[in-house]
């Protein structure tokens, strides 16, 4: 696809919004993506420019950091900030950078800032490539303008940038957020070179792989990027870098005590009600935790208040593998947790919270044999009992299909082996023939 004209630019930057799965995703989840109503959604537009790109323009960035010549690693959220910071602490010209209102959770004051001050400027663009949209989206280009909209402008703005600070190369954590794609094209119309390190698991509905270098945890990744589309430049499987802190503390209780319940935006409020009330009368002796998603709106407090022993993790202030530390099992549906688990030999359970289908076994997890489904609260309550009396000690031999280090010399040691790709990318040490 020819990347000359605003809407094909849009079009890539927003492939993953004008996929059928994203259409598909329940009423309630894409109410807070993208209101239902159309005046909602143009009130969105208005607070949007209003608000935010006016504040932009009042609040000018100041970096505490020089940027220029440097490595970037650019962030869209706490997720990807914890993929990416080993880099910086042994990387001397790397620095942390994100778009000027990005909310990277709990490390906003730790990241520098690209300035959108100009994107302002590019909404004219939105007219033209809303008639565009609909004539190649149908539909979806009206039901998702807003989306539309707020994409406008960054591809422009990251150019800019890019000539302004000249960058020695762009490291990735993410490849489908709009704001990243459009800093991915950006890095290619001025031939800076991209890197992208895999920070969660992906499934077949991403964009095709378009780095320059990218490092994946497994071979699972680089089947499912391979039918996602043709995959470009040099890929490289490394095993799961933030893992390395913990892959050496694997779980060795033999009977499940403690359990974490982790709760996606997917998952459907009555049905969480329903599966908590039935487990906590079920397993008196078994203590459970509570963990949201860190972007979940929901407050809980019915949860909280109904069951006074239940605890609660903050996903905001509490990383995953600190939570999944303090659990024996795991009961989750569609989330890369289930993976994370598996690595410290938690017993995990794919237990879907409600009756979407859209997302069913979103990350092939269970059709490749890493959890076993529980298809009803009946199920559920049989597999906990089941490890309750006898979890087994090599859970985390499943795992091997997704993260390539494991059971090698390499296990534990996939940031250094990451480090090493780098920087003979970049060119400080020679090029060994070690891509895939």
């Amino acid at each position: 696809m020819s990347f000359s004209s605003p809407t094909n630019r849009l079009r890539d930057i927003l492939q993953l919004r004008f996929s059928p799965l994203f259409a598909g995703l329940p009423a309630r989840t894409l109410e807070g993506i993208s209101p239902r109503s159309p005046w909602k959604r143009l009130a969105k537009v208005v607070g949007y420019a209003a608000l935010r790109l006016v504040g932009n323009v009042l609040r000018p960035v100041r970096n505490a950091e020089e940027l220029r010549g440097k490595v970037w690693l650019y962030v869209v959220s706490q997720n990807n900030y914890e993929a990416l910071h080993f880099l910086r602490e042994v990387l001397p010209d790397a620095v942390l950078v994100a778009g000027q209102s990005k909310q990277i959770g709990r490390y906003n004051r730790q990241v520098n800032r690209l300035s959108l001050r100009r994107k302002l400027l590019y909404y004219g663009q939105f007219p033209g490539a809303l008639v565009s949209l609909r004539k190649t989206e149908g539909p979806l280009a009206w039901r998702f303008f807003d989306l539309i909209f707020n994409a406008i402008g960054y591809y422009e703005v990251y150019r800019r940038a890019l000539r302004h600070y000249r960058p020695r190369a762009v490291v990735f954590a993410n490849d489908h957020n709009d704001d990243a794609r459009a800093l991915l094209l950006a890095c290619r119309a001025e031939g800076v070179p991209t890197a992208y390190v895999q920070h969660a698991s992906v499934s077949t509905s991403f964009p095709p792989l378009g780095f320059n270098l990218s490092l994946l945890e497994g071979q699972d990744a680089l089947d499912k990027y391979r039918q996602c589309g043709p995959v470009q430049g040099q890929v490289a499987l490394v095993g799961m870098p933030k893992a390395d802190a913990f892959l050496h503390q694997k779980n060795e209780q033999p009977h499940v005590q403690r359990v974490g319940v982790a709760i996606n935006l997917l998952d459907e409020t009555p049905a969480i009600a329903e599966a908590m009330d039935c487990l906590l009368r079920a397993f008196p002796t078994l203590t459970f935790t509570f963990r949201p998603h860190p972007n979940d709106p929901r407050s809980f407090a019915a949860l909280r208040q109904q069951h006074p022993t239940l605890r609660f993790s903050d996903a905001r202030q509490e990383s995953v593998f600190e939570f999944l530390h303090q659990q024996d099992a795991l009961v989750a549906a569609d989330t890369s947790t289930h993976l994370e688990a598996t690595l410290l030999n938690v017993a995990s359970i794919y237990y879907r919270f409600g009756t979407h289908a859209g997302t069913d076994d979103y990350y092939g997890y269970v059709a490749h044999d890493l959890v076993p489904r529980a298809r009803s609260l009946s199920e559920l309550s049989a597999l906990l009992r089941q490890y309750q009396q006898h979890k087994p000690l090599d859970l985390y031999q499943r795992a091997a299909y997704y993260n390539a280090t494991l059971g090698t010399t390499d296990e534990g040691h996939s940031q250094q082996r990451a480090v090493r790709l780098l920087q003979e990318w970049l060119g400080e040490t020679p090029l060994k023939n070690i891509f895939q």
